[in-house]
């Protein structure tokens, strides 16, 4: 990534459109996928959720993707979709 560059995020609990579940064994054309649409998937968990120092209406949501951490801060009312632990962040360049 190169300052002044556009990424597109997502954070998400499934790979799948519908929202089902990722199981390991996934017949091929079965379902479609935000896989599909992005450049780089990883799957990671959600290990801590406290409050944000100096803030009691925002919260800092803490996922581990295999030794790579990633911290996102933001309004309560926002980040409480957060509480699935099994995460998928998926990344494309704009």
């Amino acid at each position: 990534m190169l300052p002044g560059e556009k990424y597109r995020m997502v954070i998400s609990n499934s790979l799948y459109l519908d929202g089902s579940d990722v199981s390991g064994n996934v017949p091929q054309g079965k379902q479609e996928s935000l896989a599909s649409e992005f450049e780089f998937v990883m799957h990671g968990l959600l290990y801590k959720i406290s409050e944000a120092k100096g803030s009691n209406t925002q919260v800092e949501v803490y996922i581990s993707f295999g030794g790579l951490k990633l911290m996102l801060r933001g309004d309560l009312l926002k980040m409480h979709h957060f509480s699935d632990r099994k995460l998928f962040l998926s990344l494309r360049k704009m």
